[in-house]
């Protein structure tokens, strides 16, 4: 698929009709039975329609028009004169998490509790999570020397540690498996842990929101010879200094904690980096392995073996993870570059696919492949560690990893639902994105126009993708393509908080942080998350001094002089502030923010806000490479539907996509569903 592709992009000048494009995209793939065997409740010969969603993250409508209507997007364009495109109304907020759960449950938040990439426990004022998944701490053990041990059965109370997800309510894809249709997913975000089969009838790996070996979204490890003197942990990642002895330098990669210590302490591998000036490549020498590179080269995956020490003469136990090297210099400056340490495929650690052995499936037949949630590493890039080009390659090699894996879905795929996601346009738009005449607040004119021309031949490859995909199964099959929000320039950050202080809502006027010095008995009101305000609400926070008839009073005055906020140009800063009491219901709104705060398009909150921090100026230019975002107002940002059918809906939302998907299989869509069917009867 990766080269057929390709091969389409460089033909793209000559082959302008969107058939002579499909005919290059032709797949031609055979398909048999997926993981498991699904048909087991299945009558012999009973057939079993097919829905196909192609998940891209991120992907905008008015770039997507934009391309179709220059001929650009030929295979979309299709789609789009057959009727079969619509922005996608996306969730409120317009954050990867809540609007992929909401695509889950068929839902919005108040179906399924995620309201933010963080979220707060009340109880503790504040105390920060993200809000995916969580690892509960153990509960009980025997000490022995340095060590604890586990034991999950006696005596009563003694539990391992877990990791459980924070997304509630019922997917839709077990509607479809106690009637024994099949369904397929590919790295599914906002399922970590991989939610198990009731009935055996369906395989997910899980995608955004799997952590790597150290718990976290992402952590590189850089060594160079002009390093600090001591180990600096920053945002995403590590670095440390080398120093070289006759061209040898000694290394650690740092790995997952071992907790069976009193005091958890980290796994390490220590290595040799034998450098080749002459050659201008280096050796790096693994306690089992050595990798060779060039300048410039990347390693393939490479398997890291942790051993985690026990007590007494019990055997030590081991963990398996994998990175990836890039060596950027040999000299004069020694630079190298390890990826984040994802879980391995091949033997996970923890539970990343449902079935357990899924994930080892996909990885007999590919080999090792990345498993992190984030694949390309946008922190790298915003740390100064890669530069664009250097960032570009890895997001390439990303995409084409996923190319393959995607050939490898459309393989083993029969029958029920496949659905495959693509991070590349969400992760790569963050980084790249500027479509506005303005200035860019950190880079040259050449550097942006390069920047989004990258992501403009992104969209160009993920049409070929679509073009596959129809070739093989535009008949055969109801086939979606679909992003969970849109995307826009992200030019100024407002600060929440500081705003809050000026105003009079949180004190006192020299604080820094809801997490250090704030003063909760001066504190009305705080913004915690991207999009979050909440109210410092007497019997609901720990130290809340809002006396509940009060709050009525306080939400409409917040939201009034919220709105009213001008930057220094008269632009308005923010679209609408929700109140979460009026647009979500259900039974999962415990952690809800008071107020959702929808940023106009161009603005949104400063980085000090997500977790709390105060800055010195309300207002202020975005100096991050990270120069464009989502989580602004959800009608800044609406995704892309595109459909081999006519959408009957005329404002279809991310919620009615699920619903959607049992009708095509008969499947009644159940009351805790707000959304509704898009399509009309077939033949119509």
């Amino acid at each position: 698929m990766v080269k057929k592709i390709q091969t389409a992009l460089n033909r793209r000048e000559v082959l302008k009709r969107s058939a002579a494009v499909a005919a290059v995209c032709a797949a031609g793939l055979t398909p048999f039975a997926g993981c498991g065997d699904k048909r087991k409740n299945r009558s012999a010969g009973q057939s079993v329609p097919r829905v196909v969603i192609i998940g891209v993250d991120g992907m905008d409508p008015r770039l997507s028009a934009t391309m179709m209507d220059a001929g650009e997007l030929p295979n979309l364009a299709r789609l789009r004169k057959r009727g079969g495109f619509r922005p996608l109304r996306t969730s409120i907020p317009p954050q990867s998490p809540v609007a992929w759960a909401s695509f889950i449950n068929g839902a919005g938040p108040g179906s399924h509790g995620i309201f933010d990439f963080i979220h707060r426990h009340p109880e503790g004022q504040c105390a920060p999570f993200f809000s995916g998944a969580e690892t509960l701490p153990p509960q009980g053990f025997w000490e022995i020397g340095e060590h604890r041990i586990q034991v999950p059965v006696w005596p009563i109370g003694h539990k391992p540690p877990a990791t459980v997800s924070h997304r509630q309510g019922v997917p839709f894809w077990d509607y479809l498996d106690e009637r024994g249709i099949p369904s397929t997913f590919y790295d599914l975000p906002c399922d970590y842990p991989a939610s198990e089969s009731k009935h055996g009838h369906h395989c997910c790996l899980s995608g955004m929101g799997t952590p790597d070996m150290l718990g976290t979204y992402g952590t590189y490890q850089y060594f160079s010879e002009d390093g600090p003197a001591e180990v600096v942990e920053e945002q995403g990642g590590r670095r440390a200094s080398l120093s070289f002895e006759t061209d040898t330098a000694k290394a650690a990669i740092i790995g997952p904690e071992n907790i069976s210590l009193k005091v958890p302490q980290p796994g390490r591998i220590d290595l040799l980096v034998h450098r080749d000036r002459r050659n201008n490549a280096a050796v790096i020498a693994l306690p089992d392995r050595k990798v060779l590179l060039r300048a410039g080269q990347w390693s393939p995956w490479t398997k890291l073996d942790f051993r985690l020490s026990a007590p007494l003469d019990l055997p030590d136990s081991r963990v398996s993870g994998i990175c990836r090297f890039y060596l950027q210099e040999v000299a004069p400056n020694f630079r190298l570059y390890v990826s984040p340490i994802n879980i391995d495929p091949s033997n996970p650690a923890v539970r990343i696919s449902a079935p357990g052995d899924f994930a080892q499936q996909i990885s007999g037949d590919l080999g090792l492949f990345a498993t992190t949630g984030f694949q390309e590493d946008h922190k790298a890039l915003s740390n100064g560690i890669f530069n664009d080009d250097e960032f570009i390659a890895q997001a390439e090699a990303v995409l084409d990893e996923r190319l393959r894996l995607l050939d490898r879905a459309v393989s083993h795929y029969d029958d029920g639902v496949l659905f495959f996601y693509f991070s590349s346009t969400d992760l790569q738009a963050h980084m790249l994105w500027w479509d506005s005449e303005k200035k860019h607040p950190t880079k040259s004119a050449a550097q942006v126009q390069r920047g989004f021309a990258q992501v403009r031949q992104l969209y160009r490859k993920l049409d070929c993708v679509v073009g596959e995909i129809l070739g093989r199964y535009d008949s055969r099959a109801t086939v979606i393509v679909m992003s969970d929000h849109g995307f826009a320039n992200f030019g100024r950050q407002f600060a929440l908080n500081a705003w809050l202080c000026q105003q009079g809502y949180l004190g006192p006027r020299d604080c820094t942080s809801i997490m250090t010095d704030v003063d909760w008995t001066r504190t009305r009101a705080y913004g915690l998350g991207i999009n979050g305000l909440y109210v410092n609400l007497r019997e609901r926070e720990r130290e809340g001094i809002v006396a509940p008839d009060e709050k009525e009073d306080l939400l409409r005055e917040l939201t009034a002089r919220l709105e009213a906020v001008r930057d220094v140009d008269g632009s308005r800063v923010i679209r609408h502030v929700y109140r979460a009491d009026q647009i979500y219901s259900g039974g999962a709104t415990a952690l809800a923010p008071d107020l959702i705060v929808g940023y106009s398009r161009g603005y949104r909150a400063s980085w000090a806000t997500c977790l709390g921090g105060l800055t010195d100026q309300v207002l202020s230019d975005n100096d991050s490479a990270w120069s464009a975002d989502h989580c602004a107002d959800a009608g800044e940002v609406p995704g892309v539907l595109f459909c081999n059918r006519p959408i009957d809906a005329a404002a279809p939302s991310l919620v009615d996509v699920a619903p959607s998907v049992l009708a095509e299989f008969g499947v009644a869509v159940p009351p805790s569903m707000e959304g509704k069917p898009i399509f009309g009867p077939r033949g119509a």
